[in-house]
Order: C-alpha cells, then structure tokens, then sequence
C-alpha cells in the first residue's frame, strides 16, 4: 500500500479514526536523515499493510499537526492506537526498532 500524506484535512480520519495503529513520520525534504529514514519508513508500509498504517507529514506543509505533536526535530516517528499517542523517537532509527515501537 505504502505511507500515506498525512494533512489536517484527513488526519481525523486516517489517524484518530484508524483501527489498526499508525506510524507517522514527520520529516522535510531539506533534511538529510529524513532522507535517510524515509525508505526505511516505505519499506515498513509495504510489509505491514493490514497490521499498522504508516503515515508521512511534511512538517513545513503541515505546521498545524507539527505543532500539535510538538515536532522540535526531526525525523521524528510518533505511533497512534486508538487516537493516543503511544510513543514518539527523534532521528534515525532501525527497521527492527520503529516495528517495535508498533507493537508488532
């Protein structure tokens, strides 16, 4: 399926609104370890289609959402269950680890 563009306009319904959980990368196209994380965000997206969402903010389109879960670097992932925030990183990290931080 691959990461989604996450927006204010479908936030509600992608992310708070999802029934399975949500990994949302916020990153800038200006940023070089978003560039490195970004693929292996991708990948994560193709193998856990059905078991989780993956979600991509561009956080200079999206300062809104940006905010709101108080982006101060990035890359930054954040995985929502059930609407909440569940847990958050910054940088660049393992395959292995951003899976964990799901759950699965």
């Amino acid at each position: 399926m691959g990461a989604i563009t996450i927006t204010t306009q479908n936030f509600q319904d992608e992310v708070m609104n999802s029934d399975v959980p949500v990994l949302l990368d916020f990153w800038a196209p200006w940023c070089g370890p978003c560039r490195m994380v970004g693929p292996v965000v991708e990948q994560l997206a193709d193998e856990l289609d059905g078991q989780a969402k993956v979600g991509k903010i561009n956080v200079d389109e999206q300062q809104q959402l940006a905010a709101a879960f108080k982006v101060m670097s990035i890359p930054m992932l954040a995985v929502v269950k059930g609407g909440k925030i569940v847990s958050k990183t910054v940088g660049f990290r393992p395959k292995e680890e951003i899976k964990s931080m799901l759950g699965l």
